[in-house]
């Protein structure tokens, strides 16, 4: 039998319990145990990005934290966070009007990674959109529209929060 940990995390501004594994990484976790598959695991070596989330606003790989490492006020949001109710924020129109989704695999990660970006720098220029970004992989657009949809968004983080 192995033995597990209760853990309480806050997810979307939600406080959430599991039992987890103490070798369970925050995707596993996100995943399995809490329904939440807007996170994506691809290469589960920190490399693609696929499984970016937010911890307290900064970007970072679930897949390379273990769960019971963020248990303790640490303020988690995933995709599923960036969802309002009048619709889609700002970002995720940007990139569905500039064709910056294609399979969708990479798109979590990725606007997540923008969002962080675009709340602390609005003003972001090309060079450092794509360095922020240059951290998620994507094998479907050539980014350039990718990076088109985020600098089209930065009016919208200068006005208010999306």
């Amino acid at each position: 039998m192995v033995e597990t940990t209760r853990i309480e995390l806050l997810v979307n501004g939600e406080r959430l319990t599991a039992d987890v594994e103490p070798r369970w990484s925050l995707a596993d976790v996100l995943r399995h145990q809490l329904g939440l598959l807007g996170t994506h695991v691809g290469c589960e070596q920190g490399v693609c990005g696929a499984c970016t989330v937010l911890l307290n606003g900064e970007p970072a790989r679930s897949c390379l934290i273990f769960a019971v490492a963020v248990a303790d006020g640490v303020a988690i949001t995933t995709i599923e966070g960036m969802n309002r109710a009048e619709g889609m924020t700002p970002l995720q129109t940007a990139l569905r009007e500039h064709h910056g989704l294609q399979c969708g695999f990479c798109t979590p990660g990725m606007v997540l990674t923008a969002h962080a970006l675009l709340t602390r720098e609005p003003e972001a220029d090309e060079g450092r959109i794509r360095e922020a970004l240059s951290g998620n992989l994507c094998r479907c657009t050539g980014y350039q529209f990718i990076v088109d949809a985020v600098a089209a968004a930065r009016p919208a983080y200068r006005k208010e929060e999306p």
